[in-house]
C-alpha cells in the first residue's frame, strides 16, 4: 500500500477536470481572480483544495515572466501604523491573485539596500517602498531592473518618482496652529530620529514654520531627537522638563512618543493638560483610548495600502494610473490640549 506521500501531485488539468471548466480558466482564477465570476472562482477553490493543488511557481514564472508577487520594505514591524498599511496591501494584492513579500529595516540604509536587493533577486513583480529617503543603491538597482515601483507615506516633491501618501510637513502646520490658537507660546518638541527618515524632517520643519510665523521658535533645551518607542517619549520628555521656563505646549513626532511623553508626566505629577498640552502624530488606535485623548494628525494609512497596491496592478496589467496622489490628512482635537495655564 502506498504511502500518502507517494501520491502523485494534482496537476492544472486534474483542477480543471474536478471543478468542471477548462485549463485555461482555472489558470485565469489562480492568476487573475478578478477576471472570473466568482460562483466559478469559488468552484475552482474548491477543486485545489480537495486535490491539494500547488501551482509549480518556478515554471510559470518562466512561461510568463512573471512570479506574482510584491515585495514592500517597511521600516519596522513593530509599529501598528505601518502595521495598518501592510494588512490593506496585502489583502487588497491577495484580491487580485497577487503575493505580498514584506522586509524590514528598522531605519538602516544599509539593511534597506540589503533587503531590496534579496527581492528583486527573487524576481517581484512590483515593490512598495516607505518615504522618499532611499540608500541611492535602492534606486539604481530598481531602474536597472526596470521593476515597477510606487513610494508610500510621502510625497515626492521632484515629481520623478511615482507616490502616494502625505504632506507631514503641511499636517505639522495645522498641528502648531491649533496650540497658537488656543494661546500657547512656550512650545517644545519630542521629535523621532530625523537622519534617513523624511517624515521625521518633514514634521519639525512644519512645526518651525508655523512657529516663526508667529515671531515663536524651538529654543535651546525645547527639542529632542529620540526614537519611535515609549521609553524615548519619556526620555524626551524629561529632558525637555529641566529646560526654563518649562513649556506649556509639546508637540510630539507620532504617538508612541506622546505617550511616552504623557506617562512621564503622570509620573511626575504633571496634569495634562492642566499643566502644559500634549499632541502626537497617526491617531493610532490607542490615542483615542487613554485618558486624557491624544490630541493627533489621522492619517488614512489603511487606505494607503490599498492605493499603493492598486497602482501597481494597474502598472503591472498596462493601465492607467496616476503618478502622484496626495491623500487628505485630519487634525483630530482630543482632551490633550487646552490653552496654558494661566501665570
Amino acid at each position: 500500500m502506498k504511502s500518502s506521500s507517494q501520491h502523485k501531485a494534482a496537476k492544472l488539468a486534474d483542477v480543471a477536470r474536478l471543478a468542471r471548466v477548462s485549463t485555461a480558466t482555472v489558470s485565469r482564477a489562480l492568476t487573475r481572480p478578478d477576471k472570473v465570476k466568482p460562483a466559478t472562482a469559488a468552484r475552482i477553490r474548491q477543486a485545489v483544495q480537495e486535490l491539494g493543488y500547488v501551482a509549480h511557481g518556478a515554471a510559470r514564472a518562466l512561461a510568463s515572466r512573471r512570479t506574482r508577487t510584491i515585495g514592500a520594505v517597511i521600516p519596522t514591524l513593530d509599529n501598528a501604523i505601518f502595521a495598518n498599511t501592510t494588512h490593506a496591501l496585502q489583502k487588497t494584492l491577495d484580491d487580485a491573485g497577487y503575493t505580498l513579500l514584506v522586509a524590514s529595516h528598522e531605519f538602516d540604509a544599509e539593511v534597506e539596500a540589503r533587503v531590496t536587493q534579496a527581492l528583486i533577486e527573487r524576481g517581484v513583480d512590483g515593490l512598495v517602498l516607505l518615504g522618499t529617503s532611499h540608500h541611492p543603491s535602492v534606486f539604481r538597482m530598481i531602474h536597472t531592473h526596470q521593476v515597477p515601483y510606487v513610494l508610500t507615506w510621502a510625497l515626492d516633491a521632484s515629481g520623478r518618482h511615482p507616490c502616494i501618501g502625505f504632506d507631514s510637513r503641511a499636517a505639522a502646520i495645522r498641528m502648531a496652529r491649533h496650540l497658537l490658537e488656543l494661546g500657547h507660546h512656550e512650545f517644545a518638541m519630542v521629535s523621532g530620529i530625523m537622519a534617513g527618515n523624511e517624515r521625521a524632517r518633514d514634521r519639525v520643519e512644519g512645526v518651525r514654520e508655523a512657529l516663526a510665523a508667529h515671531g515663536l521658535r524651538l529654543g535651546p533645551g525645547r527639542f529632542v531627537e529620540k526614537p519611535y518607542t515609549l521609553s524615548g517619549g519619556r526620555e524626551g520628555m524629561r529632558e525637555l522638563l529641566e529646560a526654563a521656563p518649562r513649556p506649556t505646549a509639546v508637540i510630539c513626532g507620532n504617538d508612541v512618543l506622546a505617550i511616552g511623553a504623557l506617562a512621564e508626566c503622570h509620573a511626575l505629577g504633571l496634569a495634562v493638560p492642566g499643566d502644559l498640552s500634549l499632541t502626537g502624530f497617526d491617531d493610532m488606535e490607542i490615542a483615542a483610548a487613554i485618558t486624557p485623548g491624544l490630541t493627533t494628525v489621522h492619517f488614512p494609512t489603511a487606505e494607503l495600502g490599498a492605493y499603493a497596491a492598486q497602482h501597481l496592478i494597474a502598472r503591472l496589467a498596462g493601465e492607467p494610473f496616476e503618478p502622484c496622489v496626495e491623500l487628505p490628512v485630519e487634525l483630530v482635537v482630543r482632551g490633550s490640549s487646552a490653552p496654558p495655564p494661566k501665570s
